[in-house]
């Protein structure tokens, strides 16, 4: 996922940090600080103890860096919850990219294109029921603590009290059956198994859109700025999931072959920039492969020109703005697999390699072209 960066891993999963997720704690820990004298109490309450001295957990310690404490604990329970989705999914031979650590929790990125309900099922239960799992332990150390609890005793038991109530609160969330909550993938896949999948989806989606615009509304009429962005998380979400799956289900079985473009205009690298922009006129082509002494070397498209200085342009050379670094794909290379890539890396077209000779080149318009006839 852009912007983020790898962490370390865990059973061979890469775990990334999203540039989000730096927001988190000290969002989380503001929002558990300034309110802590009312949890801290309501937590006292629930687990039956009567004189908490909750007023020297306010006083004594800094609010707030018990609000840093409980929101660095939830994210660990957070990475737990993610890790058993991917043991059920390795178990059953899915292979798992990575985990991201994200603002509002965590997602794994699983490697099948197109989800198999008897997996999907068992992976989706796994994380809800983890929650579920560490909230009960959280809430059975509570009574662990000695009684009669004292200040330093009351600081465990609201920490641990706390931890297990928001664990339970991730448990009942995770299992609305809204995308991309685990509820609406263990409704997606409860659905798939007596419809076509791209429907189930659909139904699963369209659910997760209708959770997403209640959260909003509720959240703008309690002015819980929180609500309005898990709303607008849930509502891209769903979205998302419903196009990932609808382009799969188009794409299935055509290869980059079928749809490539062989007949190439290309630039060599000692080509003025002014000269490439003319090009692109005549063209109406937005990116060329740059190639020398028949080799692909390189990329330039409108963007790295627009990436140049307009005052410096006429003294540069195509060399000097082309991307290098290419993504390249064979030509037996499946097309619902270029097009991820092009979404993951933000590119417009991948050039097509084989035996280090390019072959041709394949454009998201092209890509959509075949989606619509397909559709059609």
């Amino acid at each position: 996922m852009a912007g983020s960066i790898k962490i370390g891993s865990l059973f061979g999963i890469p775990v990334l940090l999203h540039w989000s997720f730096l927001l988190a704690i000290p969002l989380f820990a503001w929002i558990i600080g300034i309110d802590i004298g009312f949890s801290s109490a309501l937590v006292f309450n629930i687990f039956g103890i009567s004189n908490p001295n909750t007023s020297l957990i306010v006083q004594g310690w800094n609010p707030y860096l018990l609000g840093t404490v409980v929101a660095i604990a939830l994210f660990v329970c957070v990475l737990v919850h993610e890790l058993a989705h991917c043991v059920v999914a390795l178990r059953r031979g899915i292979k798992i990219n990575s985990i991201t650590l994200l603002i509002l929790g965590g997602v794994s990125s699983i490697e099948n294109e197109l989800p198999d309900p008897r997996d999907e099922l068992p992976m989706s239960l796994a994380g809800p029921l983890t929650s579920a799992a560490l909230g009960a332990l959280a809430a059975g150390a509570v009574y662990l603590v000695p009684r009669p609890v004292t200040a330093t005793g009351g600081v465990a038991v609201f920490l641990l009290g706390y931890l297990a109530l928001l664990n339970a609160i991730l448990f009942v969330f995770n299992l609305l059956p809204a995308f991309p909550m685990d509820g609406g993938r263990v409704l997606r896949a409860w659905l798939a198994q007596r419809m076509p999948l791209p429907r189930a989806t659909k139904i699963a989606s369209d659910v997760g859109k209708a959770f997403a615009i209640l959260f909003f509304v509720f959240g703008l009429l309690t002015l819980n700025f929180v609500l309005i962005i898990i709303a607008i998380f849930i509502f891209a979400g769903a979205n998302q999931e419903f196009l990932a799956v609808r382009t799969t289900v188009l794409l299935k079985d055509v290869a980059v072959a079928d749809v490539m473009a062989t007949h190439l205009v290309t630039v060599a690298p000692e080509a003025p920039v002014p000269e490439v922009v003319r090009l692109m006129y005549s063209t109406k082509h937005l990116g060329f492969p740059v190639i020398e002494n028949g080799v692909l070397v390189g990329m330039v498209t409108l963007e790295d020109v627009h990436r140049t200085p307009e005052i410096d342009r006429d003294a540069k050379l195509v060399r000097d703005i082309m991307a290098r670094n290419l993504i390249t794909v064979p030509p037996t290379a499946m097309l619902s697999e270029a097009f991820r890539l092009m979404s993951r890396y933000d590119v417009g077209r991948i050039p097509i390699v084989a035996d280090g000779k390019l072959l041709g080149i394949v454009t998201r318009t092209d890509i959509l072209k075949v989606m619509e006839l397909r559709e059609a």
